[in-house]
């Protein structure tokens, strides 16, 4: 409303909890209004109204059934909040109209009935407020503008105001009712001399929330930030808007915060227009969003210009379309095109502007990261396509959220700031340290929140998976269906999934354990992430047990001597078996004076080998091809093994090459007729390897330790 209407209607709410300045502040619902109205021009007052509201939990605290006189009786028998809001605005505009005025606004005597009580109940119930709801005076402030000698606003009560100008206080009257006889005296006394007051200073309450950009250089006052921490991972600017409903947030004051994934981690900076409304939001501490209870803290300006802030011109010109619903694409093929995409959205969400208001998230030296963001002019198109969640571009399912111009801005300078991955170390003679397992597996854990999927027919594709899942295939966790593949690269048949509990996990194996897919039953068990972590790596998992990849038997390599190669320690870890092949190029075997005549491949330990794995990587669905055949094998020098042996028979040689043998010395054989079996290979070899006596007084080791170098044990086929 304006600042020029005729009358003021002097409103009064209660809860069914905690009043006065803390009125909103425990979630309580209305349980009564009292309004009056007073002519501004003829000084006249209306007849006093006076409604019970029913809520939808029958319980009044001790302290209002004291304060208020109400019981639960006097609830059950009244109206509704919707009902007697009907009747408020029908009764005031009667009236109104009988005094022959066109307007009128609310008069308060604090802010927390429209803005902490009123409003939030509203949105949560899904009302519609009259308009006369979205405006207010506040009957202290415009007090403290006639007496500006009266005490502090924040200690000002109707009582303290109406003894500064020397009215006498209103008795004998229930509450509400008290209030609002005191608001209409004092409104009289201000209005007549010497005060002669016009109330000017007219409160509003948005309509909605406007999303829009901040700049880094933009100063942002830190008495105006607050922390929502818990929000649900798939809420939006406008979700937080409306928990905050009834106050003004800023434009674009929705900062959702991201993990190092580039995930929401369920937390928000949200920036507000002063400090007043900063404060009314803190007091919504543990309120409710859904069934999640939300906590609110305060927060600094630098944090919310951290995640907020940006200086792009690409996204400056994507954003700055006003009133665009944006809605972000995660885990799209590195391959697909803007025509792709609105392929895949559909002629039912039409997008802002076709191929301009898609913004593709690219890494410094362009290279797609999967992710995408899409405007949609309005929340019908951008509800149609929310409905296209998981499903399939290409041989992949799209994630689809509600995203807000900050998390545009913070996933853009997330991916632009990040350096160049370097593929070689910076010196060729220290060896950069690697992983000890490969960077796209999960992280390994007794929660058994994984499952297995065996005997999947060989042409079984994506979408088989999923709509073997079935209902259960909302339950599974972000990229994380990881096919596994034979040595060949083709599907062995296994496949792991990995679900959001142990619960869920459980109940997949219960109903899809031997459903059929493709005329084939399928065997579904449930695992934890270490042992799927294992069988990834090439180890074995059945009924006899679990049963470690090749890589971690305790012993690979025959016991070698490197007296023509020696490599210091460091250079072969165990962390060096998990290199992909690709890494290591095969050289060509060198004839030397001691070394076999057979023609072998081998992996020089050379400093290229040893590249940085560091890289933060992310097994999207469906996952790289990891199987045994990922795993790569270091050899010894050629013609080691041969010296190591030829040292033996002549002492003088041994004591010069008594090098002990290094973890790593591995020799790789191509070719093998596929019939070959171990005895083969050790008959290949005869001659070029201690016996296990020899070797353990060469290394102090144990009885049980010696079982486990036998030549059996140096093999893998």
């Amino acid at each position: 409303m304006a600042s020029h209407s005729d009358t003021l209607v002097v409103f009064f709410g209660a809860t069914a909890g905690a009043n006065g300045g803390k009125l909103g502040s425990d979630e309580r619902e209305i349980i009564l209004l009292v309004w009056q109205i007073v002519d501004l021009h003829e000084k006249k007052v209306g007849k006093l109204h006076r409604c019970v509201v029913k809520p939808d939990v029958l319980e009044l605290t001790d302290q209002c059934t004291e304060e208020t006189g109400l019981t639960v009786d006097d609830l059950a028998e009244a109206e509704p909040l919707d009902k007697v809001l009907q009747q408020f605005q029908q009764s005031v505009s009667s009236e109104v109209k009988g005094l022959g005025r066109s307007s009128f606004t609310l008069c308060v005597d604090s802010p927390h009935v429209i803005r902490q009580a009123l409003h939030p109940e509203a949105s949560k119930k899904n009302l519609v407020l009259p308009e006369c709801f979205f405006s207010f005076v506040d009957v202290k402030k415009e007090f403290h503008k006639c007496c500006p000698d009266a005490s502090a606003l924040q200690k000002c009560t109707l009582a303290s105001m109406l003894e500064h100008v020397g009215l006498p206080a209103v008795s004998e009257e229930s509450t509400g009712e008290m209030e609002v006889s005191s608001m209409v005296q004092l409104t009289l006394h201000i209005l007549a001399e010497p005060y002669n007051h016009k109330f000017t200073c007219v409160e509003t309450v948005k309509y909605k929330f406007d999303s829009g950009t901040c700049n880094k250089m933009e100063p942002v006052d830190s008495e105006t930030v607050i922390r929502a921490r818990g929000l649900p991972w798939q809420s939006s600017d406008q979700d937080i808007a409306r928990f905050f409903k009834g106050l003004s947030i800023a434009k674009g004051g929705v900062a959702l915060c991201l993990n190092a994934q580039g995930r929401r981690n369920g937390e928000a900076l949200v920036r507000f227009i002063n400090s007043e409304h900063r404060d009314l939001a803190l007091e919504r501490h543990k309120h409710h969003m859904g069934s999640r209870y939300i906590e609110v803290y305060k927060a600094t300006g630098e944090e919310f210009l951290k995640i907020a802030g940006g200086t792009s011109n690409e996204v400056a010109q994507f954003l700055s379309k006003e009133n665009q619903v944006i809605i972000r694409m995660r885990g799209l093929p590195f391959t697909a095109t803007p025509q792709d995409v609105l392929s895949f959205l559909g002629p039912e969400s039409p997008v802002t502007d076709d191929a301009e208001g898609l913004l593709f998230v690219k890494y410094p030296d362009g290279r797609p990261t999967g992710d995408a963001f899409v405007l949609f002019s309005c929340e019908e198109y951008a509800q149609n396509a929310l409905k296209r969640h998981k499903q399939i571009l290409g041989k992949r399912y799209i994630e689809l959220f509600r995203s807000t111009a900050a998390e545009v801005q913070q996933v853009l300078n997330r991916y632009m700031s990040a350096p160049l991955i370097s593929t070689l170390p910076p010196s060729p003679i220290m060896p950069v340290p690697v992983l000890a397992s490969p960077p796209y597996l999960p992280a390994a854990s007794s929660s058994r929140d994984c499952v297995r999927l065996r005997g999947l027919p060989y042409t079984a594709g994506i979408e088989d998976i999923l709509e073997f899942m079935g209902e259960h295939t909302v339950d599974i966790k972000p990229h994380g269906v990881h096919m596994v593949l034979n040595q060949q690269g083709r599907p062995s048949g296994d496949a792991f999934i990995q679900m959001k509990s142990p619960d869920k996990s459980f109940m997949v194996a219960q109903k899809c354990h031997k459903k059929t897919m493709k005329d084939r039953y399928v065997e579904v068990f449930q695992c934890s992430t270490e042992e799927m972590s294992i069988v990834l790596m090439g180890g074995t998992l059945n009924r006899s047990g679990l049963s470690p990849p090749p890589c971690k038997l305790p012993c690979l390599s025959p016991p070698t001597a490197y007296a023509a190669f020696p490599t210091p320690p460091s250079m072969l870890s165990e962390a060096a078996l998990y290199q992909p092949p690709l890494l290591a190029a095969p050289r060509s075997h060198q004839t030397v004076a001691h070394g076999p005549a057979h023609a072998l491949a081998y992996y020089p330990p050379q400093p290229h080998m040893y590249m940085n794995m560091n890289m933060n990587y992310t097994a999207y669905y469906p996952s790289p091809p990891v199987s045994p055949s990922t795993v790569g094998y270091f050899a010894a020098p050629p013609g080691s093994v041969a010296a190591a042996v030829a040292a033996q028979s002549h002492p003088a040689a041994g004591t010069a090459s008594s090098v002990l043998p290094q973890h790593g010395a591995l020799v790789r054989m191509q070719g093998l007729p596929y019939n070959t079996g171990v005895k083969d290979i050790l008959s290949f070899f005869q001659g070029y390897q201690y016996a296990p006596d020899e070797y353990s007084s060469m290394v102090q080791m144990s009885e049980q330790a010696r079982s486990l170098i036998q030549p059996k044990e140096w093999l893998c086929l």
